[in-house]
């Protein structure tokens, strides 16, 4: 594997935890959900890590603050689905206590490096 910088920062190993945490969530879904919340959930967490990585691997400012930007709208896209789930009692309010806090924490994190590149 490549050893880049992000690697070394907080905010991308956080995001790493974020798609542990909701792979093992979406684990309990039933199996009608695996092409619906489950899929849609996995692949948000993933863009997550994913748009920090390509977004900080660029060289314009402008470049890494949109994929930043993406990153964040992912989380958005994230904390919606999981209200979803909620509501169609998929998990539980205590099922997502720690996901929160990720969330809550990834979006200042992200928010913050944005602003410092701009």
């Amino acid at each position: 594997m490549l050893e880049l910088s992000h690697k070394k920062l907080d905010v991308w190993n956080l995001s790493l935890e974020l798609v542990l945490k909701i792979y093992s969530l979406t684990f309990q879904f039933p199996k009608e959900e695996l092409f619906g919340l489950t899929n849609q959930l996995k692949r948000a967490s993933v863009s997550v890590s994913s748009n920090i990585a390509e977004g900080l691997s660029r060289t314009s400012k402008l470049e890494k603050v949109r994929y930043l930007e993406i990153s964040r709208s992912s989380l958005v896209e994230i904390d919606s689905q999981l209200e979803i789930a909620l509501k169609l009692k998929l998990c539980s309010k205590n099922d997502l206590i720690e996901i929160e806090k990720l969330l809550n924490s990834l979006f200042a994190m992200i928010t913050s490096l944005k602003n410092k590149i701009k």
